[in-house]
């Protein structure tokens, strides 16, 4: 598809398609650099489909992992497992290579899944801070009112709402209007906003969910700090009191875990926002190498997530060992424990 034209200074400009300058460029890197992105670009997509479909199988097989919280961790695991499979081997090709070969049609479906699965991850992230939220500051209210079925309820409208938000700002006229005649050019794939929609999706996507999860998670820590005063002044007079320590210090830890992903989150994606709020505002061209690191960098988060399971959740290294020795397709394994009943 690639093509060659010479420009008024004689130098070679390669372009995505045609033989004439309407195409996008093709920014031509050295063999070797082209190899090195290739080889750190799949080993990202790899360990993102791994890592997650590690905690898609784990939380779907074993009973014991069968809780509110891991239902809404496995929906944050099953968009992150799709992105690593439907969007990062084309962000591959497309980085490396700097021009989109695989039509219109396919970049249509490429960038409105990428749209719906963003917006899932980042829902998902809101409703796993509201549930430890709720777990550490209200317990009784949890352990009565928060099921299984709840959490699944929960999931359930979080894509429903994603899938309907994103076909709103997509297809609506004012988007659809205002981004004909954009400077995309023939070889790319880039998912172009109109100037309302973008910055409607800049604060429903990221300020105002990124605004709900460190609120939620500083009363997180006030809460869990407080307890903690009150358990080491109380004298350990009994066996239940013990046993409700170790809940509490488990609630803690899942919800520092959780904190970790949030701020993990918030700093992927912080870089690429910036920039888009900024773009609307620069007239000189932004190099794509810039964009395309920012963008990497915001879809790298799907494949941190379960590097962070894997450190703080012991449950995750246990499963791990299961998944990789095909213990689990012994009978009985689902009953298998993989957190300590105490």
């Amino acid at each position: 598809h690639t093509s060659n034209f010479e420009d008024m200074k004689g130098k070679t400009v390669l372009y995505c398609y045609h033989s004439v300058n309407i195409s996008c460029i093709k920014h031509v890197r050295p063999f070797i650099v082209s190899v090195i992105l290739y080889l750190l670009a799949s080993v990202a997509a790899m360990l993102t489909f791994c890592g997650n479909l590690v905690v898609i199988i784990s939380i779907s097989h074993f009973k014991q992992l069968h809780t509110p919280t891991n239902i809404l961790v496995l929906s944050l695991a099953v968009a992150d497992f799709l992105v690593g499979i439907l969007i990062m081997p084309f962000m591959v090709i497309r980085s490396v290579e700097s021009c989109w070969y695989f039509g219109d049609i396919i970049c249509s479906v490429y960038t409105n899944v990428l749209f719906v699965l963003t917006e899932v991850s980042i829902l998902n992230l809101v409703i796993i801070a509201i549930d430890r939220y709720v777990a550490l500051c209200d317990p009784l209210l949890y352990s009565t009112k928060i099921t299984v079925g709840v959490a699944s309820l929960s999931v359930s409208i979080v894509w429903l709402v994603s899938l309907i938000y994103s076909c709103s700002v997509l297809f609506s006229d004012v988007n659809t209007k205002e981004t004909i005649g954009s400077n995309r050019c023939p070889g790319d794939c880039v998912l172009i906003l109109s100037k309302i929609w973008g910055t409607v999706d800049i604060l429903f996507s990221f300020i105002f969910p990124a605004f709900i999860m460190i609120t939620l998670y500083t009363k997180i820590f006030v809460v869990a700090r407080r307890h903690i005063r009150a358990i080491s002044m109380q004298q350990k007079d009994s066996g239940n009191q013990t046993k409700t320590r170790l809940i509490k210090k488990s609630e803690r830890k899942a919800a520092k875990t959780l904190a970790i992903v949030v701020v993990v989150f918030i700093l992927c994606w912080l870089p690429y926002y910036i920039y888009t709020i900024l773009n609307q505002f620069i007239t000189f061209p932004v190099p794509p190498a810039i964009t395309g690191g920012f963008l990497w960098l915001a879809y790298l988060n799907s494949g941190l997530n379960p590097i962070i399971y894997a450190l703080f959740y012991p449950w995750f290294r246990k499963s791990l060992e299961q998944i990789l020795t095909l213990n689990i397709f012994l009978p009985g394994s689902s009953l298998i424990s993989l957190i300590p009943e105490n």
